[in-house]
């Protein structure tokens, strides 16, 4: 029996049908795959976390951030599969994302989080709404 491995990959080739799978296990609408592919294209960081069994990889885990390419990054589309969460294996993902960010000098790094996730983030040294900092928000039609 093959060793089972989790192994990380900054590759932006990824099957956005196996990306997409890993979206809808955790209940994310689905977005137009030519978006989510141009959206990976222009991200400054893409990691992806596979479990791997010899010659066989799935999709496990997926992170990508934003950047000015100087000062600040902005991480996106966080998602574990869930067969896998409880494991460690987010704040794994994190953490790459964080070690990979700070290698390329980026010093302030920020997310959008959900409620129920904002202890996670807390655990991993993000802070709610650093002294007083509010993200700010326009949406179309918002007027």
């Amino acid at each position: 029996m093959a060793e089972v491995r989790i192994v990380f990959s900054k590759d932006r080739e990824i099957d956005l049908y196996e990306l997409e799978e890993l979206c809808d296990s955790v209940g994310w609408s689905r977005r137009p795959l030519r978006k989510v592919k141009k959206a990976i294209q222009h991200s400054f960081l893409v990691v992806s976390m596979w479990e791997q069994r010899g010659q066989y990889r799935r999709l496990i885990g997926f992170s990508r951030a934003t950047s000015d390419h100087a000062f600040n990054a902005t991480i996106w589309d966080v998602v574990v599969h869930p067969k896998f969460q409880g494991k460690g294996l987010g704040k794994a993902l994190m953490k790459q994302m964080i070690k990979e960010l700070r290698s390329e000098d980026i010093s302030n790094i920020t997310l959008f989080a959900d409620p129920h996730v904002v202890s996670f983030y807390n655990e991993l040294g993000f802070t709610p709404d650093p002294e007083g900092i509010k993200g700010m928000f326009w949406y179309p039609n918002s007027r």
